[in-house]
């Protein structure tokens, strides 16, 4: 699926056309893109909270199984109140540090997923987490994951009879 032509890849991930400035930061291993970072403004002015977005097909699969399961509930129940208040303002501080200096439109707010406390979204989290951000939730999710198996035994799938799987090689940029 991957091309030479970031844009129509996640184009075509995403279903539309992407409404801001990105970069693929996470590729699998046939090359396509699994995430992708954000601008912190759209193109046409929008806040975007969203600084690191999941958009490989296997693993939003995987993680779409994972919150349907109750998985937001069980991560937000799963993890230290206090640890994940301190990851919001990690990934808070990144993404607004790269706003344009003297930009005078509204800025985007809230931590991973744009929520300012639990968890919102488990797909921003563990795209954060892939990337090398300390979170403790896409840590979980990444624990969730490892814990499922396919027909064959494989790790890295969701549970048995589902058919999508976390990308089993993933490489940076």
């Amino acid at each position: 699926m991957a091309t030479l032509n970031k844009h129509e890849d996640v184009k075509a991930l995403l279903g539309r056309q992407p409404r801001g400035p990105f970069d693929v930061v996470l590729r699998d291993d046939q090359g396509a893109p699994v995430v992708i970072r954000n601008g912190p403004v759209l193109d046409d002015g929008t806040p975007m909270p969203t600084r690191y977005w999941l958009v490989g097909r296997q693993a939003r699969l995987a993680i779409d199984r994972l919150e349907a399961g109750g998985g937001v509930s069980a991560a937000e129940a799963a993890v230290d109140p206090g640890e994940l208040e301190r990851a919001h303002l990690r990934y808070a501080a990144e993404r607004d540090s790269s706003v344009p200096q003297g930009w005078a439109g509204p800025r985007p707010a809230g931590g991973v997923g744009g929520t300012r406390r639990g968890v919102k979204c488990l797909h921003a989290h563990y795209a954060w987490y892939l990337v090398g951000g300390d979170d403790p939730v896409g840590r979980w999710v990444a624990e969730q994951l490892a814990h499922c198996r396919g027909p064959e035994g494989e790790p890295g799938q969701v549970p048995e009879g589902e058919p999508g799987q976390v990308p089993p090689t993933l490489s940076n940029g």
